[in-house]
């Protein structure tokens, strides 16, 4: 019962900050909730025993990450942004759009079927670590994918240094 509790409230801060994060009429607000997100899904994956996944979570995520929006948050013109009243015309059609996609993916979930045990169960993972199960499985089966979003990352690094140097020199 307890577990059930924990993920529970887990699931239910997470979905509630994620709406805070997407609807707050400030950026830096948002940001901030953002944090606060970011913490509790780290919780949920400590719950669920991936303590390394956890602490890239709050390194990468909450470190790395939040800290690159906030700073492009300040670095923009948000006088103009905040007078202006965001949500008004398109927010019903979203609702009910929002609303179509939860039925169709709930409609989803009912028929999904649970595929026999692989490989990495909970007690192989218990036994090898989560860590050593996860470097096994990214450097053997996923390298190539792994090696293709590392090159995506390295190309928007570019992109975003050489769109920086024409802005400084205008």
């Amino acid at each position: 019962m307890l577990p059930k509790l924990f993920f529970g409230y887990y699931a239910v801060v997470i979905v509630f900050l994620s709406m805070l994060v997407v609807t707050r009429k400030n950026p830096v607000h948002s940001v901030m909730w953002m944090l606060l997100l970011f913490f509790h899904i780290a919780g949920l994956y400590l719950f669920l025993n991936a303590e390394f996944i956890a602490a890239i979570q709050v390194i990468v995520y909450a470190g790395a990450i939040l800290v690159l929006f906030l700073f492009v948050v300040l670095l923009l013109n948000l006088k103009e942004e905040l007078k202006t009243d965001r949500f008004i015309g398109p927010w019903p059609i979203a609702f009910v759009i929002a609303s179509a996609f939860f039925v169709i993916v709930s409609i989803a979930l009912k028929s999904l079927v649970i595929a026999p045990q692989g490989k990495y169960s909970a007690a192989f993972i218990q036994q090898e670590t989560h860590t050593k199960a996860l470097g096994q499985l990214l450097y053997t089966e996923f390298l190539f994918p792994f090696e293709i979003v590392s090159l995506i990352l390295l190309v928007a690094v570019v992109g975003a240094i050489v769109l920086a140097k024409r802005k400084l020199r205008s």
